[in-house]
């Protein structure tokens, strides 16, 4: 049975995914703002996205707006994310 388990979630059909380059490395090169924030984010945020959303909301420019928009974003999805654990109960 045990060994069954192990395997169980080798059996995707989806398609899988290699990771391109250091994921910490992706980390380390990100703005200094940017790596504050996602230190006290709620979700785990992959650098690429990160950047991509610090990027259209201007932080370059201003990083406490961008800060402000990424906050409004995690919120979207937290909010998202609970109506699906809600439709358990």
């Amino acid at each position: 049975m045990a060994d069954r388990r192990a395997r169980r979630n080798l059996n995707s059909r989806l398609k899988r995914r290699r990771r391109a380059g250091d994921p910490m490395q992706a980390y380390d090169a990100l703005p200094p703002p940017l790596r504050q924030w996602l230190a006290s984010a709620c979700l785990p945020w992959s650098p690429a996205s990160a950047l991509r959303l610090w990027t259209k909301a201007g932080g370059r420019q201003n990083p406490d707006a961008a800060a402000a928009r990424m906050d409004a974003a995690e919120q979207v999805m937290l909010k998202r994310d609970a109506k699906v654990w809600d439709a358990f109960r």
